[in-house]
C-alpha cells in the first residue's frame, strides 16, 4: 500500500465508522443475489449467487448493483458482509463519490458507508471493488442497506427471492408487442421483418419476430461464436418436462431444412424445437414467414421460413404438426428477452417493420397497430428498464435491460403509417 492510499484508507475509516444504527428508519435491504452483476470482463471470480457475492478474490473485479429512485433526495448506504479470514480493504462508489472501508471477522456485520445526494429520479449504480486483503478472499457480501428521503414506495429493485425472482430479476424484464389483426379471419400466413441495431446483439438475447398462440420464431445470440434462428411449437399437454408428454400429444416433425437441428424442449412449457446455426449480423434486416394450416387427423401444421432481406431466397427452418389442434394463426406478437442472467445489466434493442398477415384465400392485410406489454418482472416493478413503441423510421421497437431511465408505460398502444408493400411470396416455390 502506498503512503497516499494508506492516508486515504485511514481517513475513510475515521469518517465512516462501522455501525449498524446509522440508517434512517426507512432502511431497506438490497440483496445482491437479485440486483448485482460483475461489470468487468472477468472469466472467473466473483460469482453472484442467491446468497450474494462469493468467490471474491480478484481486485480487478467491479460488482455493480442498481436501484431506481422515483425522486431526488438523500441516500444513506451500508454493506452487510463477512470476511472469514484476514482483513479486507474495500471501496464503494456511488454517483462519482468513492468511499473506502475495512472489514474483518467471520461473523456478518453491517458497515455504514455514508450519505449521497440523488439529484434526479432514475437508476443509481453502486459499484463495489476489493482493493487489498490479507486473507484468500475479500469476503462474502450479501446485501446493501439503503435509507433516506430519496426512497419511497416507488423505489425499484428486486426485494426478495420469492417466486425465484433473483433469477428473473437478473435476467431482466421481457417485453412484447401484441399486434392488432383482422378478427374473424382465417389467417394462414404471418410476415415480419427484424433489424437488430449494431451493438444490440448482446449474448443471451432472443429477438422473437413471429409469435403465435402455439409457439414462437426468431433469432438468438447464444455465445460469442454462435447465433441461431429458432422456431418452436408447444405441445397441447401442459408440462415443463417433455418426457411427460403422452404420445398422442407430442409435436411431430413433418420436415426440416438443411442444417437444421430438431429436438424436444422443456422448462417453459414443452414441445418441439428447431434451430439453424446462422451467423446473422446486427444492422441487417431479416425476413420471417410463418404458416399455420389445419391438416387431417386433428392437427395444425406450422411451418417457418427465414431469409436475409437482401437475398430473397427463403430457407425452410422446420414444419411441425401439433395434435388436438384445428386452427389458423392467431395471437400475433413479437418479443425481446434475455435468457442469460449474467448479461441482464446490458441494454439491447430491436426494430420490427412491415408486418403483414395473409388469409387462406391469399389476401394480404397490413398490420399497423401494436400494444406494448411486459412480463411478470416488469409488471411487478422489480425492473423498470424497458421500452417499446414507434421509431422515426416507422418501425416498432422493443428495448430492455441496461438500467436506462426513459421507460415507456406498459399497455401503451402505437400505430405506424402504412407502407403498402405487401410481401412478394410465391407460395408454390417455397421449400
Amino acid at each position: 500500500m502506498t503512503i497516499l492510499s494508506f492516508i486515504l484508507f485511514l481517513a475513510s475509516t475515521w469518517l465512516f465508522t462501522p455501525t449498524s444504527d446509522s440508517h434512517d428508519a426507512n432502511r431497506l435491504s438490497v440483496p445482491l443475489g437479485g440486483n448485482a452483476w460483475v461489470t468487468t470482463s472477468l472469466d472467473q471470480s466473483p460469482n453472484i449467487t442467491n446468497n450474494g457475492l462469493t468467490d471474491w478474490t480478484q481486485p480487478e473485479a467491479v460488482v455493480s448493483a442498481y436501484v431506481r429512485f422515483a425522486r431526488a433526495g438523500k441516500l444513506k448506504l451500508s454493506a452487510v458482509l463477512s470476511v472469514p479470514e484476514g482483513e479486507s480493504n474495500l471501496r464503494v462508489t456511488v454517483l462519482g463519490k468513492p468511499v473506502q472501508f475495512s472489514a474483518s471477522g467471520s461473523a456478518e456485520k453491517e458497515y455504514f458507508l455514508g450519505e449521497w445526494a440523488v439529484q434526479k429520479p432514475g437508476y443509481v449504480r453502486i459499484d463495489v471493488q476489493g482493493l487489498s486483503k490479507t486473507g484468500p478472499a475479500f469476503g462474502q457480501l450479501r446485501e446493501l442497506g439503503i435509507s433516506g428521503n430519496a426512497m419511497d414506495e416507488k423505489t425499484v429493485f428486486v426485494r426478495t427471492n420469492e417466486g425465484n425472482f433473483f433469477y428473473w430479476g437478473r435476467r431482466g424484464p421481457s417485453v412484447h408487442l401484441k399486434y392488432t389483426t383482422p378478427e374473424n379471419s382465417d389467417t394462414e400466413w404471418f410476415y415480419n421483418e427484424i433489424t437488430v441495431p449494431e451493438g444490440s446483439d448482446v449474448i443471451g438475447s432472443y429477438f422473437m419476430a413471429n409469435g403465435f398462440a402455439e409457439g414462437y420464431f426468431g433469432i438468438q445470440v447464444n455465445s460469442p461464436t454462435e447465433r441461431r434462428v429458432l422456431f418452436s411449437v408447444w405441445s397441447p399437454f401442459k408440462t415443463d418436462n417433455p418426457k411427460d408428454i403422452p404420445d398422442d400429444q407430442k409435436i411431430l416433425l413433418a420436415k426440416k431444412g438443411a442444417g437444421v437441428t430438431t429436438n424436444d424442449f422443456g422448462n417453459e412449457g414443452s414441445g418441439g424445437q428447431s434451430y439453424l446455426r446462422y451467423n446473422w449480423q446486427a444492422g441487417r434486416t431479416y425476413r420471417f414467414l410463418l404458416r399455420g394450416q389445419p391438416t387431417d387427423g386433428g392437427y395444425t401444421t406450422y411451418t417457418a421460413y427465414f431469409s436475409d432481406a437482401e437475398n430473397q431466397q427463403w430457407k425452410l427452418i422446420a414444419s411441425f404438426k401439433r395434435p388436438k389442434t384445428t386452427t389458423y394463426l392467431k395471437s400475433f406478437h413479437s418479443f425481446l428477452e434475455n435468457f442469460i442472467p449474467n448479461t441482464g445489466n446490458i441494454a439491447r434493442q430491436v426494430a420490427f417493420g412491415n408486418q403483414w398477415v395473409c388469409t387462406k384465400d391469399g389476401v394480404w392485410q397490413e398490420v399497423l397497430t401494436a400494444r406494448f406489454t411486459g412480463d411478470a418482472t416488469a409488471r411487478a416493478a422489480f425492473r423498470q428498464d424497458y421500452a417499446g413503441g414507434l421509431l422515426p423510421s416507422n418501425r416498432f421497437f422493443l428495448k430492455n435491460c441496461g438500467f436506462f431511465d426513459d421507460a415507456v408505460p406498459l399497455n401503451a398502444t402505437f400505430t405506424r403509417q402504412p407502407l403498402r408493400k405487401a410481401p412478394s411470396v410465391n407460395f408454390s416455390q417455397l421449400p
